[in-house]
C-alpha cells in the first residue's frame, strides 16, 4: 500500500511539474518570443529553417548555378575537403548563435546540432567522418565565457551521427583575437600557428576522416587552420560541420 501511495504521489508531482512548465512558466521561442514547449516554435522553424540551398561542396558558400565548387575554391583549394552547414548566418536566425555564444543559452546547442544533422542527411554521397573535433578555445577565452560553444554543439551532434567525439584532440596553442574584430585581410595571419594536435591523440588521426565542428564559419580561416593542422598530423580527409555560414559579401 505504501509503495502504491508513493508512486501515486510521484506521478502527481511529475504531472504538476509538467503543468507548471507548460502554463505558469512556459518556454519561449528563441526567435519570436512566443510561449512554446520547445526552444524554437514550429512556425519559426518552418519559416526560417529547413530550406535546402545549393552550395559549394567544399566551403558551403551559396551557388546560383549547377556548379559544385565556387570560384574561390577553384582558385585556391582550402585544406578541408567538404563543408556542411544548416543555414546562412543572417537575421533573424543569427540570434540562435548569438544567444548561445554570448547569452549562454546552452539549450540551443542541441537544436543547432539537430538542424545540422538534418542538413547532413540531405547531402548526396556524404562520407561520414570517423571522429569529431570541436574548434577549441584558448584558455583565457574559455575561462571568460565558461564554455566552448563548438563543443556544446559537437556533443549532441556526435550522438545523432553515432560518431566518436574527442574534445581535446586539438589545442589552441596561441591566444588570438576574435576573428570578428580583425580586419578581413589580417584574419589569416591572426590564426597562423594557432592550433596543434595534442600529441597523445595524434594516432587517432592517422589515415582517418575528421569532422571539425564549429558554430559559425565566416571567412573560413579558423577551420582552415585547424584542418591544416589535422592534415599535417596524418588525417586523410577533413570535413567542416558548422551550424551557420556567413554569406559572402
Amino acid at each position: 500500500m505504501r509503495t502504491t501511495t508513493r508512486h501515486r504521489l510521484d506521478a502527481a508531482w511529475q504531472a504538476l511539474r509538467l503543468w507548471l512548465g507548460a502554463t505558469v512558466l512556459p518556454a519561449q521561442c528563441a526567435l519570436c518570443g512566443m510561449g512554446c514547449p520547445q526552444v524554437l516554435c514550429s512556425p519559426c522553424r518552418a519559416q526560417y529553417l529547413g530550406q535546402l540551398r545549393h552550395r559549394c561542396r567544399q566551403c558551403a558558400n551559396p551557388l546560383d548555378d549547377v556548379a559544385t565548387l565556387c570560384g574561390r575554391c577553384l582558385r585556391q583549394r582550402p585544406a578541408y575537403d567538404a563543408t556542411i552547414t544548416a543555414f546562412d548566418y543572417a537575421a533573424p536566425v543569427d540570434q540562435l548563435l548569438l544567444q548561445l555564444k554570448f547569452g549562454a543559452r546552452l539549450a540551443l546547442a542541441p537544436l543547432l546540432a539537430e538542424l545540422l544533422h538534418v542538413a547532413i542527411q540531405q547531402q548526396a554521397d556524404w562520407q561520414a567522418p570517423q571522429l569529431l573535433c570541436p574548434v577549441p578555445l584558448g584558455p583565457a577565452r574559455l575561462a571568460e565565457r565558461g564554455f566552448n560553444q563548438a563543443l556544446e554543439i559537437a556533443r549532441p551532434l556526435a550522438r545523432l551521427m553515432d560518431v566518436a567525439l574527442q574534445p581535446r584532440l586539438a589545442l589552441r596553442v596561441r591566444e588570438t583575437r576574435a576573428q570578428s574584430g580583425v580586419a578581413p585581410q589580417e584574419r589569416q595571419a591572426n590564426l597562423a600557428h594557432a592550433f596543434a594536435i595534442a600529441p597523445e591523440h595524434t594516432p587517432l588521426l592517422q589515415g582517418r576522416h575528421i569532422g571539425i565542428v564549429d558554430d559559425v564559419m565566416s571567412s573560413g580561416h579558423t577551420v582552415n587552420a585547424l584542418a591544416a593542422a589535422c592534415k599535417s598530423a596524418g588525417a586523410a580527409r577533413v570535413s567542416i560541420l558548422v551550424a551557420a555560414r556567413t554569406p559572402p559579401r
